[in-house]
């Protein structure tokens, strides 16, 4: 019964769609005042609603957010990504990528590619990427709490290319230069001949669970060219961070 309130509680705050009072909620739910305010400090207390200001009204708290982001499946959020992902293929005419942050990895789950017929293109192809030597993996673990940065240095990093950073001072040294600078960069690192760039896509207050990011040849992505990507990719994440949050607004 007590679990059946609270949830109560939640699809009544959520459906909301904006910050609603505890009188709305008594009067919604016709429990016991007493009853009422403990269920809301209650959620209140697992940060599953936050009050908004003084008067008092809650609205969903971002850890609610990140529990249905992590739950989300893969096809809406690609749904929901695609069309600015196609688009950015088309403006920067390289091919374009979302990565995502699960189970203490990274795998990128949808790419985008330029629609001109005589660009040449790299596919990145899908699935984890390494975490000390992908430009998507890297965007979003320089964002992470330093418990999670401490275990991936500390784990034997593998020697891709010549280019590989695999030393800690120099993953840590990369992770603060990102976070400096708001995006990622991959030089060779995996391959030979190949590079990227890619910068976080933060949900709220939550941080990093994705990432979007462009791949090409090196001939073509140099470091200046990576940096005016880079830029652009900031500006993205912001939009993609709001389709992908728009698709887990509950439906009125």
């Amino acid at each position: 019964m007590h679990l059946d309130r609270l949830i109560t509680l939640l699809e009544l705050i959520a459906v909301a769609g904006r910050p609603i009072s505890p009188a709305e909620l008594l009067k919604a739910t016709g429990l016991p005042k007493p009853t009422c305010y403990r269920l809301i400090q209650t959620l209140q207390d697992h940060r599953l609603v936050v009050s908004t200001d003084n008067t008092g009204k809650v609205e969903i708290g971002e850890r609610l957010i990140r529990l249905a982001l992590l739950g989300k499946a893969d096809v809406d959020v690609r749904k929901a990504s695609a069309p600015l992902l196609k688009a950015a293929a088309i403006e920067f005419n390289e091919t374009v990528f979302l990565a995502r942050f699960r189970n203490s990895k990274v795998e990128i789950i949808h790419v985008e590619t330029p629609v001109d017929p005589a660009r040449a293109f790299i596919h990145p192809g899908l699935g984890e990427r390494p975490m000390h030597a992908c430009s998507c993996s890297k965007a979003i673990a320089a964002f992470a709490e330093p418990e999670f940065q401490e275990c991936i240095v500390s784990k034997n990093l593998r020697q891709y290319t010549d280019h590989t950073k695999t030393s800690q001072e120099d993953v840590y040294a990369e992770f603060q230069k990102i976070a400096e600078r708001g995006f990622a960069d991959c030089d060779q690192e995996i391959d030979m001949g190949i590079a990227s760039v890619a910068a976080p896509v933060s949900i709220g207050n939550i941080g990093a669970i994705f990432s979007i990011g462009a791949v090409g040849p090196i001939r073509r992505f140099g470091q200046a060219y990576r940096n005016e990507i880079g830029v652009k990719l900031i500006e993205l994440s912001t939009r993609v961070s709001g389709a992908i949050q728009l698709c887990n607004v509950p439906e009125t």
